[in-house]
């Protein structure tokens, strides 16, 4: 087992800190791949959750910066396929699709917690998919309905202390993927039992929000992104950031964990991923094109709209990270008796 000093080494250093013209590319063999025109068909993006949550308002923003630079020609359209966190949407991907060039998919740290977790575990992941780049970075939040008790991390803290199961905590992902991991961080770092805390799963950001503002949650953990409207609005108040220092915009005012004396960070990266057996073609295709799009003005401008950091992998850079990723997820979940 993990120390807890360990384990915030772990998570700090680990991040939970996750073209055009493709003539002449050639296959891994080596030989010269045919330009066949790719792409010739509509190419659809799927976010696998619901509406409204982090996965889902990258696969939207992706597509219509694409579309509105005209760096792609064909149409573009999101598809959500919510499930398990991901899981659901996985195993169709690796068994069905497999080969599909014209299906793409965002996705964060959950496609390898869920593949490395022990309860409810996929036994796909990123072996099964060809990722072609890292977009951004986002934070964890705690957050808590506008005309709840509770003003700050530690009063919340206090009170799972005293009983862990007297609070409902939730989150848009299942029991030890990310958002489960989010919201329980600060109580974990806080000496309580990270086992004994209630915790109820939905399909996306979305939809634990609601679960929130209709009174079935008392806590959520999610993405800073997917609370930004809701922030503004003034339905939700956050407790905290699990960023290394405070953001800008929107959350100027919100106090980081560390802020409130809870050594508690959490990274969100978030990734464009093809099939496992995308050709050589595609693969070159959307490499050059993501990697066009990262340095327009266009897709600058909606990240900071959104709320997120930018932070372009290319894809190897992008599998490296990955292969580092499942290393230290492997430690964290172990660190929490939740690895397979």
């Amino acid at each position: 087992m993990i120390s807890v000093k360990k384990f915030s080494t772990i998570l700090c250093a680990g991040a939970l800190t996750l073209s055009l013209g493709a003539c002449g590319s050639k296959d891994t063999s080596g030989s010269a791949t045919k330009n066949t025109g790719y792409p010739k068909k509509s190419i659809t993006v799927v976010a696998p959750s619901g509406a409204g949550g982090g996965w889902d308002m990258t696969a939207r923003s992706f597509t219509k910066v694409l579309s509105e630079t005209k760096l792609v020609k064909v149409p573009l359209t999101v598809e959500n396929k919510p499930g398990g966190g991901g899981a659901v949407f996985m195993a169709e991907y690796a068994t069905k699709e497999a080969q599909n060039n014209d299906m793409l998919f965002v996705s964060s740290p959950p496609i390898i917690i869920n593949n490395l977790k022990k309860e409810g575990n996929s036994p796909y992941g990123v072996k099964n998919t060809t990722p072609l780049a890292q977009l951004t970075k986002d934070y964890g939040v705690i957050v808590v309905k506008n005309d709840s008790k509770f003003r700050d991390l530690k009063s919340v803290l206090e009170e799972v202390k005293k009983d862990p199961t007297k609070l409902t905590f939730a989150g848009g992902s299942a029991p030890g993927s990310m958002d489960h991991l989010v919201a329980i961080l600060p109580a974990f770092k806080y000496g309580v039992d990270p086992t004994k805390i209630k915790y109820v799963s939905y399909d996306g950001g979305g939809e634990a929000i609601t679960a929130l503002l209709g009174g079935n949650a008392d806590v959520i953990g999610t993405d800073a992104s997917s609370v930004k409207e809701f922030l503004k609005a003034g339905k939700i108040r956050v407790l905290a950031v699990t960023s290394p220092e405070r953001l800008s915009g929107d959350f100027k005012d919100i106090p980081t964990a560390k802020d409130q004396g809870i050594d508690a960070e959490f990274t969100i990266w978030r990734g464009i991923f093809g099939p496992e057996k995308m050709s050589a073609e595609a693969k070159d295709y959307w490499e050059k094109t993501i990697g066009k799009l990262v340095e327009t003005p266009e897709w600058k401008k909606e990240v900071e709209t959104q709320g997120w950091e930018m932070q372009y992998k290319n894809g190897d850079d992008f599998k490296t990270f990955l292969e580092d990723q499942e290393h230290q997820v492997r430690q964290l979940l172990e660190a929490l008796g939740m690895q397979k």
